[in-house]
């Protein structure tokens, strides 16, 4: 009976074993980040472990290197942080100055990587990619944030577009900002890495003419229907009526279509409302 006991005791405990490991290594993976390259302009914080005359915060140049104590110059750009304190270390064991060196390298400001924001923001442009951890949300408030629409602005598109290279590969994703706080989505904030560009679209629009109020053409609010798009435009004017409206919608092999919509209906973008004279 007890070696029973202690045979069960054994299992559980390497079976414990097991499961630590195992939840030790996805977060490990779970944590790590993506690998950033130095680039020229970026700042980097090295210090060698019980070397502290050795710590120095500097530059990365225009050619890639920094001017490190006792070795002289040291090429890390193109580099990830792992490669360059493995470079700083095999330099300063090559001179004989310390026998096996524990280098640490830390990027304390990125300004070699740049992310383009382009389309209806108020400041569209080129800006730097200040950390690893910047986001899109951060990169839009830096442009100034999105155009509102009003009046006779239409605005920006709630949809903001990213694309850039992941992995090697064309990347691309389309994120709804709104949704980042109102339906509490914000793992769709993505980190920006260099050279992502994020493009904000105009605002979908609709069309309304004929017998209308204000006439023109408007944005197109989430889950707008045929009613509230008549409401934008000011309802049909007294020659007008809400019972022979017709709709122009464009197919996607090109060709219009014409509806005749029920006031629950919803408007896609592009459409055409056509307010028609009542015939009484």
């Amino acid at each position: 009976m007890k070696n029973d006991q202690v045979i069960r005791l054994g299992f559980v405990r390497t079976w414990l074993l097991f499961c630590a490991f195992a939840l030790a290594s996805i977060c490990a993976q779970a944590q790590s980040p993506t690998e950033y390259m130095l680039s020229p302009g970026d700042t980097v914080r090295v210090t060698v472990y019980q070397s502290p005359d050795l710590t120095l915060e500097t530059r990365v140049s225009e050619a890639g290197t920094i001017s490190y104590p006792l070795v002289g110059q040291v090429r890390i750009g193109g580099q990830s942080t792992l490669g360059a304190e493995k470079t700083i270390a095999q330099a300063l064991e090559k001179g004989g100055f310390i026998r096996n060196p524990q280098v640490t390298v830390v990027v304390t400001q990125m300004r070699g990587n740049f992310v383009s924001v382009l389309g209806q923001v108020n400041r569209p442009g080129r800006y730097p990619l200040e950390n690893m951890s910047t986001r899109v949300s951060d990169i839009l408030a830096t442009a100034g944030g999105i155009i509102q629409g009003g009046g006779s602005s239409i605005g920006g598109d709630d949809i903001v577009i990213v694309t850039g290279t992941r992995a090697g590969a064309p990347f691309r994703k389309e994120i709804d900002i709104p949704s980042l706080y109102v339906a509490d989505r914000t793992g769709e904030d993505i980190t920006l890495v260099g050279d992502d560009t994020v493009y904000v679209r105009r605002a979908p629009v609709f069309y309304i003419y004929g017998e209308a109020q204000r006439p023109g053409v408007y944005r197109i609010e989430r889950g707008m229907s045929v009613m509230q798009a008549l409401a934008v435009g000011g309802g049909p004017t007294n020659r007008g009526t809400e019972n022979r409206i017709r709709l122009h919608r464009m197919r996607a092999d090109g060709r219009v279509e014409q509806i005749s919509p029920a006031m629950t209906d919803l408007i896609t973008p592009n459409d055409v409302i056509y307010v028609r004279e009542s015939l009484f």
